[in-house]
């Protein structure tokens, strides 16, 4: 299997779920931006090992819950398992491939990235320069959980024939983020040090308060390179909801999954309200 550009969004079929809903759109010249909603449940003690085929591109997968997985080296072997917790990300090279060992279940967001994608993209600013991406593997961020939120709201918020032009906005916000974070030249990449793998290591107090608290719209819209006002309007066109109307759906969906979930979900309404 292939990821050809006008294919990406066949990311589901490499995790066992090719209902996986997904969106793609051309941010800004030709590359295609593609991401997928993942949700694989495994089996008591059954791992299930999935395999990304080799490309010219980035994989990067956002978590919305914590899970435990290993890397599967190229020699048939694993990692340690390890736990990637709610809010942390994985952001490899795809030039030979990846696969991972799932050992519990998977809710996260997929995105693959054309290299040429980040090409098109340090051409927007003077100060983003045209890099290569450093793999970070369990690292926190703020910026893409919250890009993350407004995401699922078109994900699960109709098929639409055509990405709304959100969805484009927090495609060139998420290229311009990843290569001022995570860009590096040659030289970086010899002077950086290995960051810890250690399951559970410690996570900032600031990154910890945005996995799980609920971002203010102030921040998504910044995230996503709009004016409050304009991506207020941007988000209820494309899903016919305020911010905090879809949080307040999209919180009681996840409660029909648990059987208290209700009671704990409009004991948070309070809050949603602030975000009117």
């Amino acid at each position: 299997m292939t990821f050809p550009e006008k294919e990406l969004s066949c990311v589901g079929l490499c995790f066992g779920t090719p209902e996986a809903p997904s969106l793609t759109t051309v941010p800004i010249k030709s590359a295609t931006f593609s991401v997928t909603s993942i949700r694989k449940d495994l089996g008591v003690g059954e791992p299930c090992d999935i395999r990304l085929p080799a490309c010219s591109a980035y994989f990067l997968m956002l978590y919305l819950d914590d899970v435990d997985h290993a890397d599967i080296r190229p020699d048939g072997t694993c990692t340690p398992v390890r736990c990637y917790e709610r809010g942390s990300i994985c952001l490899v090279d795809l030039d030979e491939g990846a696969a991972i060992r799932l050992h519990s279940r998977l809710n996260a967001l997929a995105f693959v990235l054309p290299k040429s994608l980040f090409e098109e993209a340090a051409t927007l600013s003077k100060s983003t320069e045209k890099r290569r991406l450093a793999c970070r593997r369990g690292r926190p961020d703020s910026v893409l959980s919250n890009l993350g939120t407004a995401l699922l709201v078109l994900l699960g918020g109709g098929r639409q024939p055509s990405p709304p032009a959100l969805l484009r906005h927090m495609a060139v916000a998420i290229c311009a983020h990843l290569l001022h974070q995570y860009g590096e030249t040659p030289d970086d990449a010899s002077a950086a040090t290995p960051q810890s793998s250690r399951p559970g290591a410690a996570v900032p107090e600031n990154g910890h308060a945005v996995q799980h608290g609920e971002p203010p719209l102030s921040l998504l819209a910044t995230a996503a390179g709009l004016a409050e006002d304009e991506f207020l309007k941007e988000f209820k066109d494309a899903t016919g909801l305020t911010p905090a109307q879809w949080l307040i759906w999209i919180r009681a969906e996840r409660a029909r999954e648990t059987d208290d979930g209700f009671t704990r979900t409009f004991r948070q309404h309070a809050y949603t309200d602030r975000l009117y």
